[in-house]
C-alpha cells in the first residue's frame, strides 16, 4: 500500500469514529456482553473475581446456545448466574416490525436502545434448506447511490459490534435455530452478507470486531467462506479487510465507465474504477474457489447495452470473478426502470461467453420492500451536539 492509501485509511477510520454508536452501558449500569470480544469478556469476568475458564463457558452459552437468560446457563452455579444477572445483560435489538414476503423472504425492522432503527433481511435459498441473512452496518448511508433507496436516507450513525452481531442472533431467535441443550443442531441460517444498510468499510472497526466474533469456532462458528462483505469501493480499507478478515468480497460496480459510475455511485469520484479493480487484484483471499463477486444493477437504457457488457469483460479479465446481474428493484420516487428480459439475457450471454458466471438474480421480497436496494428507515441524525 502506498503512503497515500495508508493516510486515506487513517482518515476514514478517524471520520468513522465521529459516527460511533452511543455507550453500551444500560441506564441501570449493567453492560451488554453481546459484542464483547474474548479479551473484553475476560476483563469483565476478572473484575468480579471469576477465573479465566469462565470465559469459555459464558461465551459458549451466549454465542453457541444463544441464551438470553443467565438462569439457562446450566453449567454455571446458580449464585454465579445471579451475580452475572446483577451486572450484565445478553442483549438483542428489539423487533419493531417483522414482515414475511410471499416468497418467504423475511424482513425485520430492528430498534436499538437509543431508538434508532435498521433493517435486516433473511433470504431463503429456494433450492437448499438454508439461506442468507443480509445485515446492516449503519443506520442510513453516506454514499447516496442513485439507484438505492437506502441512499436517500442520510447517515445517522454507525452500528456497534453488539448491534451487528445482534441482528444475526435475533434472526436465529426468530427461526428457533439455536442448538438444543441436548446437542441436536437444527437447520441454521448459514450465510451472512453485509449488504444491508450502510457501507461496511466506512464502519470497519465495528464490522471487523463483529465478524471476528461470528467466526469464532466456539461460538456462532461461521466460516469466513460463508461471510460476504459488499463494498461500493472504499479502496484504502479493502486491503485491510482482506488481510484481517479474509471474508468473501463483493463489489457494487454498476457501471463500466467512470463518467457513468460517478453519477450512479458518487464514491467513484474519489476511488475510480481503475483504482477499485487494482484493489480487487490485490485482495488476498480471491481465488478460483473464492471468486470476487461484481454486483451489477441492470438499469434500462442506462448501463445495460451489449457494448457495456463487453467492456465489463475487458475490465475484469484475469480476475477470479463472477458477475451478479441484478434487475432493478423499484422503490417510491425512483427514476430508473428495470432492464428488459431481452437486454438482461443479451448482457448475461456476453459475460458468460467470456468465461465468467453471470447469473441473473431473482428478485426476492419485493412486496415488502426487502429486495436489493430497497432498505430504508425513518431514523434521522440528531442535531450537532446532541446525542
Amino acid at each position: 500500500m502506498s503512503d497515500l492509501t495508508a493516510a486515506d485509511r487513517d482518515r476514514i477510520l478517524a471520520k468513522s469514529a465521529l459516527f460511533d454508536p452511543p455507550p453500551a452501558a444500560l441506564p441501570d449500569g449493567r453492560r451488554d456482553l453481546v459484542g464483547m470480544d474474548r479479551a473484553e469478556l475476560a476483563a469483565e469476568l476478572a473484575a468480579i473475581g471469576e477465573p479465566a475458564f469462565r470465559v469459555k463457558q459464558v461465551w459458549h452459552w451466549i454465542y453457541h446456545q444463544g441464551v438470553v437468560d443467565f438462569s439457562r446457563m446450566s453449567s454455571i452455579a446458580k449464585p454465579l448466574q445471579a451475580k452475572l444477572a446483577e451486572r450484565f445483560v445478553i442483549g438483542r435489538p428489539a423487533v419493531a416490525t417483522q414482515q414475511t414476503s410471499t416468497d418467504e423472504t423475511r424482513k425485520w425492522l430492528f430498534r436499538f436502545r437509543d431508538g434508532q432503527e435498521a433493517e435486516t433481511v433473511y433470504i431463503p435459498d429456494p433450492v437448499e434448506d438454508r439461506g442468507a441473512v443480509c445485515i446492516s452496518s449503519q443506520v442510513g448511508c453516506t454514499l447516496s447511490c442513485r439507484f438505492c433507496h437506502t441512499g436517500t436516507q442520510t447517515l445517522v450513525r454507525n452500528l456497534g459490534a453488539p448491534e451487528i452481531v445482534g441482528q444475526f442472533m435475533a434472526a436465529r431467535d426468530s427461526y428457533g435455530e439455536w442448538p438444543s441443550p441436548k446437542g441436536e443442531t437444527p437447520r441454521l441460517l448459514s450465510t451472512i452478507v453485509l449488504m444491508g444498510m450502510g457501507e461496511p468499510l466506512y464502519n470497519y472497526a465495528n464490522v471487523a470486531k463483529a465478524m471476528k466474533i461470528v467466526m469464532d469456532g466456539e461460538g456462532i462458528g461461521l466460516s469466513r467462506r460463508r461471510i460476504t462483505l459488499s463494498t461500493s469501493g472504499v479502496v484504502p480499507m479493502m486491503d485491510r479487510a482482506g488481510a484481517e478478515l479474509g471474508v468473501n468480497l463483493a463489489i457494487s460496480l454498476h457501471a463500466v465507465r467512470d463518467d457513468l459510475r460517478d453519477e450512479l455511485v458518487p464514491l467513484n469520484r474519489k476511488y475510480p474504477i481503475k483504482e477499485l479493480l487494482a484493489a480487487c487484484r490485490r485482495y488476498p483471499s480471491a481465488s478460483n474457489a473464492r471468486r470476487i463477486t461484481f454486483e451489477y444493477i441492470m438499469l434500462k437504457g442506462v448501463n445495460d447495452s451489449e457494448a457495456e457488457a463487453r467492456e465489463l469483460v475487458r475490465l475484469i479479465a484475469g480476475l477470479p470473478a463472477k458477475v451478479n446481474l441484478i434487475p432493478f428493484n423499484p422503490w417510491p420516487g425512483s427514476r430508473f426502470e428495470p432492464s428488459t428480459k431481452a437486454a438482461l439475457d443479451r448482457f448475461a450471454a456476453i459475460v458468460n461467453a467470456a468465461g465468467f458466471a453471470s447469473p441473473i438474480r431473482t428478485p426476492r421480497g419485493q412486496d415488502i420492500l426487502a429486495a436489493c436496494g430497497q432498505l430504508r428507515t425513518e431514523s434521522r441524525r440528531e442535531r450537532a451536539g446532541v446525542r
